[in-house]
């Protein structure tokens, strides 16, 4: 099985030289046959390209740059249009997530023969690892958004997203930015709707930054998702 990696990046030089090596470790498990990491570098203010070059010279990923600062969404679709994978999964270059959990994600979709499967920061938890605002307005989008998919999800705003690789293909991701999450999450619903296709969600780890350690997300990109969600699902 072939596990492509989509990993947009912004200004992520202190974590980099961690979270790679975690990508690369995948390499290990049996599930996974072949790993393609495909990097994003979106006109990176700091060192962050420098460190990114090391790693494709040294043939253990695929690097792309953008000549001028694009957004999570543009990133994204960058990797996927380069992206070959059996399996295709979003990944942050940052600590917040574990790629250990991929595995995880990797074993449950192949069994179960899921097109699209969310891993889920708050599923099967008593507690929540966002603080209460976070969490109310993660919960909030969330559950806004499944009034429009028919979904029960309940972190529509996860990173870690994992579709088959034709699946994803289908799916024209036009937001910039973080606006990604609301929209993808509509069409994907839509397509394993209409395909009659799996769409699953599933327990993960969460290890949350703060905005003084490099968090990108902010109350704008909150009013953006409010408004991607009426537009997909009223209007497409």
């Amino acid at each position: 099985m072939k596990l492509s990696l989509l990993v947009p990046v912004y200004n992520e030089e202190k974590t980099l030289d961690l979270i790679l090596p975690k990508m690369f470790e995948l390499e290990k498990s049996p599930l996974v046959d072949e790993l393609e990491i495909i990097a994003v570098d979106d006109c990176s203010k700091d060192n962050s390209l420098n460190l990114l070059k090391k790693y494709e010279s040294a043939g253990k990923i695929k690097l792309f740059c953008h000549e001028k600062n694009k957004g999570k969404g543009a990133g994204v679709r960058t990797a996927a249009a380069n992206s070959t994978g059996d399996y295709v999964v979003f990944q942050d270059a940052d600590m917040e997530y574990d790629p250990q959990d991929l595995l995880k994600m990797l074993d449950f979709a192949i069994k179960n023969d899921t097109a699209v499967l969310y891993g889920s920061r708050f599923a099967g938890k008593s507690t929540s690892p966002l603080g209460k605002i976070h969490y109310l307005v993660n919960a909030g989008l969330t559950t806004f958004s499944n009034l429009f998919t028919g979904l029960t999800l309940t972190d529509m705003e996860t990173c870690y997203k994992m579709f088959k690789g034709e699946v994803l293909k289908e799916i024209n991701i036009e937001e910039e930015r973080f606006g990604l999450e609301p929209e993808i999450t509509a069409k994907a619903a839509k397509l394993c709707a209409d395909k009659k296709l799996s769409f699953k969600e599933i327990p993960i780890n969460y290890n949350p930054r703060k905005s003084s350690d490099g968090k990108k997300i902010g109350w704008k990109d909150g009013l953006r998702a409010i408004y991607i969600i009426l537009k997909y699902g009223l209007f497409e």
